[in-house]
């Protein structure tokens, strides 16, 4: 095992540790479950154009380029094929058994990002969360996550200019 692989399985074995608190572990439940194939994400963005009508297209713009971050991290882990850490008794059940990238580190940066340039405060907080809960449940490494986050990142990034040509001030 080399230095990344070790740090790695430490830093989960430490965060789900915490998960032992059943406060925490139930947030971390929570959040896992909200943020389930960008759920949460897609909910709030469309129930933002909903409300939103000067900037509904952005709204939608916005809500593609996530569930689209989503589907390219999908798209990575079946590549990459890395298991998830066994080492661990997870909290939660997961729709699949490859871990690199985090789908919902992933959907939640993408989110912060589009959402964040529409002036969504909350965002980012909400998305730090998300992913946190990721090690907190045991059934992702901090390096899964981080390459989750970047990728979402990245990818509403390269889409803003698309997104924001739906924005009318």
């Amino acid at each position: 095992m080399d230095d990344l692989d070790d740090m790695d399985h430490r830093i989960v074995s430490a965060l789900r540790a915490r998960g032992t608190d059943p406060r925490v572990a139930g947030a971390a439940r929570a959040l896992s479950w909200a943020g389930e194939h960008g759920a949460l994400w897609l909910a709030a963005g469309l129930t933002a154009a909903a409300v939103d009508a000067p900037r509904r297209t952005a709204w939608l713009r916005g809500t593609a380029l996530t569930a689209g971050a989503h589907v390219v991290s999908m798209g990575v882990k079946r590549v990459v094929r890395r298991p998830r850490p066994a080492h661990v008794v997870p909290l939660v059940r997961t729709a699949g058994r490859h871990s690199f990238p985090s789908s919902h580190a992933t959907s939640a940066a993408a989110a912060a990002v589009v959402f964040g340039t529409l002036g969504v405060r909350a965002a980012w907080p909400l998305a730090a969360a998300v992913c946190a809960s990721r090690l907190v449940v045991g059934v992702h490494y901090p390096s899964d996550v981080a390459a989750g986050a970047a990728l979402g990142a990245l990818t509403a990034r390269l889409g803003a200019d698309w997104m924001r040509g739906g924005t009318r001030d």
